[in-house]
């Protein structure tokens, strides 16, 4: 009984162990499940047409502190990686789900298999399934749209924001020229106190400067030489200024020789006693300078007033200056006012060459040698260039283009034998000045519907040109088309041209165009100087903008 019991207990015991055991396995791998990373792939679609984009996105999820590492630049190759947009993150508790989308194209048609990627999760590899996407090329409509010839290549014309910039340079290089001529030339400069000083009559100066000796510091520092070297200068300088004697270039003896005659002569009413304390004076101030001898400071300081009280005397005694020396004074400076005012046109003429140059060589070097000639000195045909264009229609059938100037309409008249054919025929013409460059058209509606025969009226117009003269003619012909797609004859070549007014003869080129349909035929007739640049111009700008219908 007690043995039945046991084996119960052990049945029971072992149960209960394999039923936990299965719960901590269940457990176990519930757990792993969900540490282990998921990887997963979408795309919008697999069919697409030559640059259209598809969007192929992968969703990661994963524990939230693990780190992802997505696909990197064109690792999507034979698709081409348009963008990679930014990854956008869910949280969910420990849990995160990244979601990454890819836009890819393809410009060539075709099948292409789009390769598996590696995605990295704390440095292990995951790869996604790899795609196949089908390229299929866009379907032209040839039925609804017509097929054209590719157009030839036109030149462009400069864009007008560079002769902006050229313009602006060039304004500013002359405002600051003319601003740099004000500033040194034209502008009344504030005098410094050396010029104001300089400015004054010769007597207030001899004042002015006798007052700054005085309060100089040349006898406190013991500097007696430069103390009566300026003292004399200053005496002597006025000397020279106002009683016109050569002062500063004379010894002691010579100056006052010269001063004793001037008051003899009665030039100068200078008393005796003056005259002597000046050769004092002037002969304490040699030993001070010469033999370095040193007077007492009370001396110095008498010596200055005493040159005071000298120029003050000699300007009283110079007699008052007579009406010819006045008028002679008057005419000496209005004659150096005219050599200021000569001295700034001469900087101004100079500054305003230089500008002009500057200008020139600026549109020289931008430009080059013969534009800028051409701009400055004028040129007939670059003024038709540049101008203001004209587009128009003229005649019926209508043949419309642009050019420089209106055409004007010419009087025709049809000779008897040729009015059976033609119901009405207008010509519009413009001559360019000199026969540099000439246009015509000419449109004529017939009788009947009959399709005209352009080779015999090309031919007729190559007659007419050797009649006129026209020497040593060339002649090509090719298809031409309009802007609005009408075909027709292009005839050119190349000859001898007359010189209106001349019998020299020029080399020239021609260009004829011919349109038609039944009953009516259309003629373009433009001819230019070889050699001229801006005629070449006008005529490629003109053949641009041809067009005519191609019926009535």
């Amino acid at each position: 009984m007690k043995s039945k019991k046991l084996n119960t207990k052990n049945v029971i015991w072992r149960s209960t162990r394999h039923a936990f055991l299965c719960l901590f396995f269940a457990c176990s791998s519930i757990g792993f499940s969900q540490n282990t990373p998921t990887v997963k792939t979408t795309v919008d679609t697999t069919a697409i047409k030559i640059g259209e984009q598809i969007h192929f996105k992968i969703i990661i999820e994963t524990d939230s502190t693990d780190l992802v590492i997505f696909p990197e630049g064109q690792t999507f190759s034979p698709l081409e990686t348009v963008e990679a947009y930014k990854t956008d993150t869910t949280w969910k508790k420990d849990r995160i789900t990244l979601q990454k989308i890819y836009a890819l194209t393809q410009f060539d048609s075709g099948v292409y298999k789009l390769p598996a990627q590696r995605i990295e999760i704390n440095g292990k590899a995951f790869f996604t399934d790899s795609l196949q996407v089908n390229v299929a090329t866009v379907a032209v409509d040839t039925t609804a749209q017509k097929m054209y010839d590719i157009k030839p290549l036109i030149e462009v014309e400069k864009s007008s924001s560079e002769y902006w910039r050229l313009g602006l340079w060039i304004f500013g290089a002359l405002l600051i020229l003319f601003g740099l001529l004000y500033w040194f030339v034209i502008r009344e400069k504030p005098l410094t106190e050396e010029e104001k000083v300089a400015l004054l009559p010769p007597y207030d100066r001899a004042l002015l400067e006798l007052k700054n000796l005085e309060n100089s510091k040349y006898l406190i520092q013991d500097e007696y030489k430069k103390y009566y070297s300026e003292l004399t200068d200053i005496v002597r300088s006025y000397l020279e200024e106002d009683v016109k004697v050569s002062a500063l270039e004379s010894t002691t003896d010579q100056l006052i020789n010269r001063l004793e005659l001037l008051k003899d002569s009665g030039k100068l009413d200078l008393d005796k006693d003056t005259i002597i304390q000046f050769k004092r004076i002037l002969q304490t101030a040699d030993l001070v300078k010469f033999a370095k001898s040193k007077p007492e400071t009370s001396v110095a300081e008498q010596d200055r007033k005493s040159v005071e009280q000298i120029v003050i005397k000699t300007k009283e005694a110079i007699p008052e200056p007579t009406i010819e020396e006045l008028q002679e004074e008057a005419e000496y400076q209005e004659e150096l006012a005219r050599k200021k005012q000569k001295k700034k046109l001469v900087y101004i003429g100079i500054t305003a060459a230089a500008a002009v140059l500057i200008s020139i060589i600026s549109l020289i070097a931008y430009y080059g040698f013969e534009y800028s000639k051409d701009t400055i000195l004028g040129h007939p045909t670059k003024r038709l260039l540049e101008g203001e264009w004209v587009s128009s229609s003229y005649g019926f059938p209508p043949i419309s283009l642009e050019t420089p100037e209106v055409l004007i309409r010419q009087e025709v008249k049809l000779p008897p034998e040729a009015k059976a054919q033609i119901k009405e025929m207008q010509v519009f013409e413009l001559n360019g000045e000199k026969g540099l460059i000439s246009i015509s058209t000419m449109s004529s509606s017939y009788t009947q519907e009959v399709e005209p025969d352009h080779e015999k009226a090309v031919e007729d117009f190559i007659k007419r040109l050797e009649n006129s003269g026209v020497k040593n003619i060339t002649t090509k012909q090719e298809e031409f088309t309009t802007i609005s797609a009408v075909k027709g004859l292009k005839v050119y070549g190349s000859g001898k041209f007359k010189v209106p007014g001349s019998k020299e003869l020029i080399t020239g080129k021609y260009i004829v165009l011919s349109f038609g349909g039944k009953g009516f035929h259309q003629i373009v007739f433009l001819k230019y100087i070889d050699d001229n640049p801006y005629a070449k111009q006008i005529i490629d700008r003109i053949l641009t903008s041809v067009d005519v219908k191609s019926a009535i």
